[in-house]
């Protein structure tokens, strides 16, 4: 991603995360740059590049956002389920 505009950084992200439907952590994750990095692109300046592509994005973005408390209950519940397998 280095020798990438910051305006096509924001396309190839926005991209990425339609096709993918990646969370911005995994998005930065897989791009080797902060979420805040992402976030910022595809929030903020993809708006002045692309409205139509940042409209699709927001709508994944918060389709994760409205998810998230149902991945982090599945990820505690993996996270100890190791406890209740020795208990048995």
């Amino acid at each position: 991603m280095k020798d990438v505009s910051i305006e096509e950084r924001a396309i190839e992200l926005a991209q990425y995360i339609i096709d993918s439907k990646d969370t911005v952590r995994g998005t930065a994750k897989k791009f080797g740059i902060s979420k805040s990095t992402v976030h910022k692109d595809v929030s903020e300046r993809l708006k002045k590049i692309n409205p139509s592509l940042a409209h699709e994005v927001r709508k994944i973005l918060d389709e994760n956002k409205a998810e998230r408390h149902i991945r982090g209950g599945m990820a505690t519940k993996l996270k100890y389920s190791h406890l209740h397998e020795h208990k048995v």
